[in-house]
C-alpha cells in the first residue's frame, strides 16, 4: 500500500493534524471541541478528521490558539 504524504492528505487525524501543524494533541482536541461545527472538522463516525487546506486557512486568520 502506497503511504499519502501527510502535506498531501485531504483530511488527518488529529493526531497527524497535531504533528503537522506542531500543536500538542490535547490542544487539537480541545481545538475541535470547542468548534464543533465549524467547516474544518469532518465527523467521519464518532471520529473528528481535520480537513488540512481549511484548518490552515482557521489558523492563517487566528491570533492565538
Amino acid at each position: 500500500m502506497i503511504e499519502i504524504p501527510i502535506w498531501e492528505k485531504y483530511t488527518l487525524t488529529i493526531r497527524e493534524a497535531a504533528e503537522y501543524f506542531h500543536i500538542g494533541e490535547k490542544k487539537m482536541r480541545q481545538i475541535v471541541d470547542e468548534n464543533y461545527n465549524a467547516n474544518f472538522i469532518l465527523m467521519v463516525g464518532n471520529r473528528a478528521m481535520i480537513k488540512r487546506k481549511l484548518f490552515e486557512q482557521y489558523i492563517d486568520v487566528a491570533t492565538t490558539v
